[in-house]
């Protein structure tokens, strides 16, 4: 989603800037249903990346501060690289839980099993339950339990996952986002169905920009409108101001089409500076979404028509 990579400087956020970051977002953060000592994917407050756990002593520092602003059902998101042997798998989630962690959602899918050995993941789920018990999401567990039948060990090549056969069926009925990178690649495997635009305009995008739950903040500080990487609403130390008054669509035009005439607006918009469509289509609405903003960021050689596409990273490390 978010075209995470090793080709990304090594930057991190300041803890100055993570500190008052937190500092207001507590005043907004709910707790999980079930309390604030409980996790909800949807709810609370979760670290997530890229890896949180690269930065551990960062991790560890952030857990303190949001424990300390009394900031509910706080979880960490990851893919488990670090999970090497038990005592240290153990260890690290015990400091963590001590620091104020209330519980820890694993990812498990076939992205992340190209790069990380599945017997660390088991290895982190086990000593996961150890340290918080009924805290523990493993998301999504359908591929856990797939991976578990197939005998995995090791890790596996997406495109060896797709060759086993039922794979891409089973892909089909669990969520799964073709955005971002996920459908630079999916395109270039050729394995998939595309669609013409006109497809895709009766799925509104409203309701990625202005629900008031699961959004993302980054390194940055950019309010990431749920899942949609790339995209920023402005500052996080401008979210009272959004909450009290909206988006800025004179400001951030890219959004204001997606807000007000979705994505048919969104590509009328476009063809005026000189876009095309894809002769083959599009394998989604985030897949049109992405193509047109990658060539908005590429003709904005100041970057300043459209601030809203942002981190450059995002853009200059997707493919």
């Amino acid at each position: 989603m978010y075209a995470c990579s090793p080709k990304w400087r090594n930057e991190w956020i300041d803890r100055d800037t993570l500190n008052e970051m937190l500092r207001l977002l507590s005043e907004y953060i709910r707790p999980a249903y079930t309390g604030s000592d409980s996790i909800g994917v949807n709810e609370g407050l979760h670290f997530t990346g890229g890896e949180p756990f690269l930065n551990y002593e960062l991790l560890l520092y952030a857990t303190e501060k949001a424990s300390a602003y009394g900031i509910p059902s706080l979880f960490v998101e990851t893919n488990c690289f670090w999970a090497k042997d038990d005592e240290t798998a153990f260890q690290m989630l015990s400091e963590l839980k001590m620091a104020g962690m209330k519980g820890i959602l694993i990812s498990v899918n076939p992205f992340f099993l190209e790069y990380v050995p599945f017997e660390r993941t088991e290895r982190a789920i086990e000593a996961a339950l150890r340290v918080f018990r009924r805290n523990v999401v493993v998301y999504q567990f359908e591929y856990y339990r797939l991976f578990k039948a197939l005998g995995i060990k090791g890790k596996m090549s997406f495109e060896d996952f797709l060759g086993i056969r039922g794979a891409r069926d089973f892909m089909d009925r669990t969520e799964f986002f073709i955005m971002g990178r996920a459908a630079v690649k999916m395109e270039e495997l050729g394995l998939f169905i595309k669609y013409r635009p006109e497809s895709f305009y009766s799925t509104p995008c409203i309701p990625s920009f202005l629900r008031p739950w699961h959004n993302h903040y980054d390194l940055y500080s950019n309010i990431v409108p749920g899942f949609c990487g790339g995209l920023s609403l402005g500052s996080v130390f401008e979210l009272p101001l959004l909450i009290e008054r909206g988006i800025d669509i004179e400001r951030y035009k890219i959004l204001g089409f997606l807000v007000n005439e979705n994505i048919e607006g969104l590509l009328k918009f476009a063809k005026e500076y000189g876009y095309t469509e894809k002769e083959g289509g599009y394998l989604s609405k985030c897949h049109l979404c992405l193509d047109i903003r990658m060539y908005l960021y590429n003709i904005d050689e100041k970057h300043d028509l459209f601030p809203e596409l942002t981190p450059d990273g995002f853009y200059k490390n997707l493919l």
